[in-house]
């Protein structure tokens, strides 16, 4: 077996996570990473993907609050269709132009922090191959678009690597690529604490998965007795150390110790910043929630960037929420999630600015597609565009970037159903991002490939320096 074969077997075994075998892209990014190696930053930054798993429902994440744009809403939305004095208002003049916008009840941790600044709302933002017009143009011209449209599996891939389902490289996986080596430690650049994701997979980069709690460890290698023997854990390191006459146990014995020495240094590290900590510490209503243990672990990381264990200037984080397939029970299911949501965030805003790192760290949110206006009696169906989340200091917050849509069916930008055309491209998302990591716009394409299809790369979220 080749070592390429032989690689790509174990990765697909799904035991760890490993290096993919470097093509063209490979290559190239191996020469940049060199090359970005030579001019170190002095600052830290790191972005988190939070995806919602199952399509968030965008049409009652956020509503016009306008008496008339509220009406079609409603006349649409039918039963799932929230009430207008429940919403929370946007401040004045940060809304569409058909009149002010008002977010989900329970989603007031987001709305303070959009009104202080510190959040952004980017309006109808999905997949897509090159830019289109209308849903005339979609429906009646052979124009490039997304594969597999309003397909979880496929979508989820898609928002992720830009591939659909069996995709191998994520975008954040990319920028991983690019900016490793200004890292001490390459092996904590790109880190999941929501298994193994699509987006942080990469050319070169080994994406880190890691628990709540703290790193991923191997039973008995770090006991200091094993049936009655002190001996017990030094003989197993030993056994699994020792060299291997075949080339898979040679491969299996490099990623095991690989793993083995990952969990010796994140331990240590995390273990100058306890979850007790008052900086990290969860508040008493979120202490059993998936999403902010999560996020706990990201922001532990990230105030431990600076220890000798993990020397990090640059890093991807991916948390993740599932549940967001709201085809019944919609507004019962949709709050209860939209509150972790919230008030996870908000935890996290508030952890980053504790650990002085606020305009250090931008999480932002993404979800499979949008959901469809149209009610299907007690949930909503599958959709395309939505509209997301771009939390931090260093975002220009208070403010709706993007094209509010007109919430209403039969637009011209409804492709059936209340299902929004995107008129903004994922890519340039990214690609906003990517730049304030530090990706050098001549480098956007080994991100992004179809970025070039789009007038702009920048959509103005983050604040320059």
């Amino acid at each position: 077996m080749s070592q390429a074969s032989r690689r790509e077997f174990l990765r697909r075994a799904g035991a760890f996570s490993l290096l993919h075998t470097a093509g063209p892209l490979g290559l190239q990014l191996a020469g940049i990473g060199a090359a970005a190696a030579a001019t170190q930053p002095n600052d830290y930054r790191a972005i988190v993907c939070l995806f919602m798993y199952g399509a968030n429902d965008g049409h009652n994440t956020i509503v016009p609050l306008n008496a008339d744009a509220y009406a079609r809403y409603a006349s649409a939305r039918s039963v799932i269709a929230l009430p207008r004095d429940a919403l929370l208002p946007l401040a004045s003049g940060q809304g569409a132009a058909q009149g002010s916008l008002g977010l989900h009840p329970e989603l007031g941790a987001l709305q303070k922090l959009y009104q202080s600044g510190s959040a952004a709302i980017l309006a109808n933002v999905g997949p897509l191959v090159v830019p289109i017009k209308d849903a005339a143009t979609f429906k009646g011209t052979n124009i490039a678009r997304p594969p597999k449209l309003f397909s979880h599996n496929d979508q989820q891939a898609i928002w992720q690597a830009f591939s659909p389902e069996g995709a191998k490289i994520g975008w954040g996986g990319r920028i991983a690529d690019l900016l490793a080596a200004q890292n001490g430690k390459h092996l904590f650049t790109a880190i999941s604490a929501a298994g193994n994701a699509v987006f942080l997979a990469s050319d070169k980069t080994i994406q880190y998965q890691i628990t709540n709690s703290g790193a991923i460890g191997f039973n008995r290698t770090s006991a200091g007795n094993i049936f009655g023997s002190a001996k017990g854990a030094e003989a197993l390191r030993a056994q699994i150390a020792a060299a291997q006459g075949d080339l898979f146990g040679q491969e299996y014995g490099t990623v095991v110790n690989r793993s083995i020495e990952a969990h010796g240094l994140v331990s240590a590290a995390l273990a100058k910043l306890p979850e007790a900590d008052p900086r990290v510490a969860l508040p008493p209503e979120l202490a059993q929630d998936k999403l902010a243990q999560q996020l706990r672990i990201v922001a532990r990381l990230i105030g431990v960037r600076d220890d000798d264990n993990i020397q990090q200037k640059r890093q991807v984080f991916f948390v993740s929420l599932n549940g967001f397939d709201t085809h019944d029970h919609q507004l019962d299911k949709q709050a209860e999630l939209l509150r972790s949501v919230a008030q996870s965030i908000a935890y996290f805003q508030e952890s980053m600015e504790e650990l002085g790192v606020a305009d250090k760290v931008t999480l932002f949110t993404a979800s499979d597609f949008g959901r469809a206006l149209l009610s299907n009696g007690d949930g909503s169906d599958h959709g395309w565009g939505s509209h997301h989340f771009i939390v931090g200091g260093a975002v220009k917050g208070g403010k709706l970037y993007g094209q509010f849509p007109e919430v209403a069916l039969n637009t011209s930008t409804d492709v059936g159903n209340g299902r929004l055309l995107p008129t903004t491209a994922v890519d340039q998302y990214a690609a906003t991002l990517a730049r304030w990591m530090g990706v050098a716009e001549r480098d956007l394409p080994l991100v992004l490939p179809n970025i070039g299809n789009f007038a702009t790369s920048d959509l103005g979220i983050m604040k320059s320096g």
